[in-house]
């Protein structure tokens, strides 16, 4: 059994199961907006999180070789490349408009972990930022990079979900943190250490309230689709009250990041009519 757990941590480790929740998300927002041609923009957003998040991860420790090239890194540094190119390839299909959203998105990403100021950190180790920069590039890429592609004009809808998924990945990202709380540089401030985990376990309840409700602002109101939130939020309400400094990686880095998959999956038994 020793190499599935070697699979599980490369698919992990590669940003292959993150990815897949971006992906979850994007074809979350083809089907909640009937966008007929959602494919491009979201194998777009798959293979650029494996980039991204690949490049977040292991850049800094690269640059300052103390990441020994392990056969499990050069996988992963094979499996970026090769993402990269697939990634360059689904860009190029993209509207015009698209295309400078998608780079917006690109420089931000950059910013976040290049420091591109002089005696300046990157954005990622900006006091209190991590956690808003990271939740705005996941709206962004999930939500407004499709409608975008696809000429969709804003509405009341579109800003409800926006919000929406806003919260939910503010939230999961609380889980994070709470979990990394002792692994965390202490300047980092995130929201545990600034508050501690009791009451960043309350702020996150209050938001997945907040979640639930903002879905009856939606025009296109359905019982079945509240019943679905409903059960998205009590889902990351436990992961959320259950989480703690101990906890696994894999329960944060596996179980809670599925949340996004499992959602779409449900969207589509449920709600698909056909």
């Amino acid at each position: 059994m020793r190499w599935l757990k070697q699979l599980l941590d490369f698919y992990i480790n590669s940003s292959i199961h993150v990815a897949l929740s971006v992906f979850a998300f994007v074809q979350m927002t083809g089907f909640l907006f009937r966008i007929e041609e959602v494919g491009v923009s979201a194998y777009f957003a798959f293979f650029g999180t494996i980039v991204g998040y690949n490049f977040v991860k292991y850049d800094a420790l690269a640059r300052t070789q103390k990441l020994q090239m392990r056969t499990e890194l050069k996988a992963i540094a094979t499996l970026s490349f090769l993402s990269f190119l697939a990634a360059g390839f689904y860009f190029l299909q993209l509207a015009q408009n698209t295309k400078i959203i998608a780079f917006a998105f690109l420089i931000l990403t950059m910013l976040y972990t290049l420091p591109f100021f002089p005696n300046r950190k990157n954005a990622r180790n900006w006091a209190g930022v991590k956690i808003y920069i990271v939740a705005l590039c996941w709206v962004g890429v999930t939500l407004f990079l499709p409608l975008i592609n696809a000429g969709i004009p804003l509405s009341i809808d579109i800003f409800v979900v926006a919000v929406q998924r806003f919260i939910l990945i503010f939230v999961l990202i609380l889980i994070f943190e709470i979990i990394d709380l002792q692994l965390d540089d202490p300047n980092l401030k995130t929201v545990p250490q600034q508050i501690g985990v009791e009451r960043t376990k309350i702020v996150g309840s209050v938001l997945l309230l907040l979640f639930i409700l903002l879905g009856f602002f939606q025009t296109d109101f359905s019982f079945t689709a509240l019943f679905l939130r409903l059960g998205v939020a009590f889902t990351i309400l436990l992961f959320l009250l259950f989480a703690h400094e101990k906890k696994s990686k894999y329960y944060s880095s596996f179980w809670v990041e599925s949340i996004p998959i499992l959602w779409w999956l449900s969207l589509l038994w449920f709600l698909n009519p056909s």
